[in-house]
Formats: structure tokens, sequence, C-alpha cells
């Protein structure tokens, strides 16, 4: 799904890096240009990869600002075309060729070692030459305000190809993930940032290392979570910045879906408890014999308005993540490019509130975890089972 799809999954990332003082907008076309997609129609390539068009696969021009900048976010696309070819045709073909060569060569038993691997190679080039590629596009949008870049996947090897081509991209930038202690450092004042720094059990500043020796601080927020949801009810205030005005009032639970893990003699265990929560028995029962909660289904409302999204809480990524439908007015005066300018103004609008909203969320919690008065919430938690 798409950047402008109502149901995306999400990751985010801070810009580092120096961007030029002067005709930023311009010097980014060239970037993207350089990186531009190159269609393997017609060959016998297997794949390739580039920048296009955040609304239209197919163009990768960026000669024009119209085509990739929209206020002060800048849109592309990554697209990945790749041909497959099924192992048993491949199979089928190759034993067609095999044995074309023994009836040349009736003094062979078998076909040499060195000869297989050439008529391998001929006969896999000769089928992705007849194989059309299957596109792919992953959409990006970068807000030059605060150096956020947000990508519409969650795959580790798609996130790993946009953060190189990036890198080849954009000279002297790079992309460092958002992860838990970074967004959580985002939401503090300085005084709470201290004392945030105390809890960070990460022994170097690597992403790597920061997600994974700070585990805790996704299955902390989630068990407080489903305490909240539980017993201490689930009204907060806006209280960073972004679309909805401080103050505003919001509701936050979870229900339907969560995820706990735990260690085992044979490797990580993990228990998927699904459908809509009442008491969360299922789910306490687990948290009772030391499982944490990895991920859960987060709903966020305010109003009439409702975000829903998979909170997956080592990473703070979103995937699923559903927010309100953009309506748009129309007259007989609106042309196309309005229309399509306004959908992605409205789209970014409520998916930025969303966002907001659960820094809000983000910045309670840290609020209660950070106090001298703070008590693991299991033990509460699992009194109530």
């Amino acid at each position: 799904m798409g950047l402008l799809s109502n149901t995306v999954s999400i990751c985010q990332f801070n810009v580092v890096g120096e961007l030029p003082t002067e005709n930023v907008i311009e010097w980014a076309g060239q970037c993207l240009a350089g990186q531009a997609f190159q269609s393997i129609e017609g060959s016998s390539e297997e794949q390739s990869s580039g920048w296009v068009h955040l609304d239209d696969f197919e163009a990768c021009d960026f000669a024009v600002p119209e085509a990739y900048a929209r206020d002060h976010y800048l849109t592309f696309s990554l697209r990945r075309d790749r041909r497959r070819i099924p192992g048993g045709l491949l199979k089928a073909h190759l034993d067609r060729a095999e044995q074309k060569f023994l009836d040349e060569h009736p003094g062979l038993q078998r076909v040499p070692k060195n000869k297989r691997e050439e008529l391998r190679e001929a006969v896999r080039g000769s089928l992705l030459s007849r194989t059309l590629p299957s596109p792919a596009t992953f959409d990006a949008v970068w807000d030059t305000r605060n150096g956020r870049l947000t990508l519409t996947t969650l795959n580790g090897q798609v996130v790993e190809q946009f953060e190189n081509l990036f890198k080849t991209s954009f000279e002297g930038l790079r992309l460092v993930a958002v992860h838990p202690v970074a967004r959580a450092a985002g939401v503090l004042d300085d005084n709470r940032k201290e004392a945030l720094q105390q809890l960070n059990r990460a022994v170097n500043d690597t992403v790597l290392d920061q997600i994974k020796d700070n585990l805790w601080l996704g299955w902390d927020l989630l068990r407080w979570l489903v305490d909240r949801t539980l017993n201490s009810g689930s009204d907060y205030r806006v209280n960073q910045p972004g679309p909805a005005q401080d103050g505003e009032s919001f509701v936050a639970y979870l229900n339907d879906r969560l995820v706990l893990s735990g260690g085992h003699e044979d490797g990580t265990q993990k228990i998927t408890v699904a459908g809509p929560q009442d008491r969360f028995d299922e789910a306490l029962a687990a948290l009772d014999t030391g499982k944490d909660i990895g991920e859960g289904t987060l709903y966020l409302e305010k109003g009439e308005l409702q975000w829903k999204m998979t909170l997956k809480g080592e990473l703070f990524q979103f995937g699923s993540y559903r927010c309100p439908g953009v309506k748009l007015e129309k007259d007989a005066l609106t042309d196309q490019n309005s229309e399509r300018l306004a959908v992605f103004f409205e789209r970014m609008y409520v998916l930025e509130e969303g966002l907001q909203l659960f820094d809000s969320l983000l910045a309670a919690f840290l609020e209660a975890r950070l106090s001298d008065s703070w008590q693991p919430p299991l033990t509460e938690v699992a009194a109530t089972a």
C-alpha cells in the first residue's frame, strides 16, 4: 500500500548531514535524477531499482520541482523491478538443454560440470528475457522542516536497499532510524533526557546496539498500556507539536491483538493473542510467566476520528497504520493536479496528527516511567488475572 492509501505500514528516519544553503529543491531534483529508475523490459537483466514519482511509478523525470516538491515536503518512490523464474520451469528447460547436448555428444554419459553451468546460465538468460519484470514501489516523504523521512515499508531488505540508494543519491547525507530511545528523547525536555540516558543500556550510539540493548522501553510501554487500558482509564492530552492543538484530549487503548515473547531453551517462544479483549486473560497469564509484549494493536481516538496501528514495540514501527479517511470538497473548477495536491496535504495532515497523538502518549508513559515512584506494571497487571 502506498503513502496515499488509507492504511499503510511506515517506519521513520532522521536525515543526518548538511543540506545546501541555497536551491535545495533544485539540488534534490538533480540527486533524484542521478539515480532515476531504468527499465529492464526488453533485456535479460534480473533486477533494476531507482527513483520514480510518488503518484506515477512510470515517471522518473525530475527536471521540474512539481514532480517531487510539495511545499516543505520532498516526495519520491523507490521502484524495484524483479524477474523471477519458477524453479520447476528452470529445471525442466535445463533438463531439455542437457539432453540435447548429450544427443549431440553420444560418447558422453553425463554433461560435464563446466558445461552444465554454461547451459544453466544460457537457459536462465533465455527465460529471463521472456519474463516480464514485476514492479514494486515504496513511497517516501521527506519533511525538510524537521529532517524526518517516512518510508512505507517494514521489509528489512527493502529498508536496507532504500538507505543505500538514498546515501548514494544524496551525497553527504544518510538516514538514521528513529528507534525507541531516539523517539523517546525527541518528546522529552533536557532534564528528562538526562534521566532517560541514565536508563540507556547501550554501550555505544550505534543504532543496532541502541535497539538491541533497550528492548525494555517498548516492552514497558506496552505493559503500561495494558495496565492503563484495564485499570486506569485511557484519556490523555496532546502535549507534542503537530496538527492537533496543545491540550486537546484523546483516547488511547490496546485491543484486538497482542504478540508476546519470552526466552525458551529451544529459542524464543511467541504467543499471539487475537480477538477483542475484555480482561486480557490470555495476555495476563503469559505476562505472569515472564513473557514480554512485543507488539499490539493500538487505537487512538480524538472526537469522532480514529487511528489504528500495529505498534511494534522493539523498533517503534507502525504496521497497518490506518488513518481517518480523506474527503475533499470538489467543484467544477478543481483540476486534476489541484485535486492530487489537496489529497496529498490532507493525507499528510491526518498521518502526522496520528503520530503526534502517539508521541503525546509516549510522553505520558515516560513521565511515569522516569519518575522516582515508578513501579513495574507487570505486578499490578498480574494481580488482576
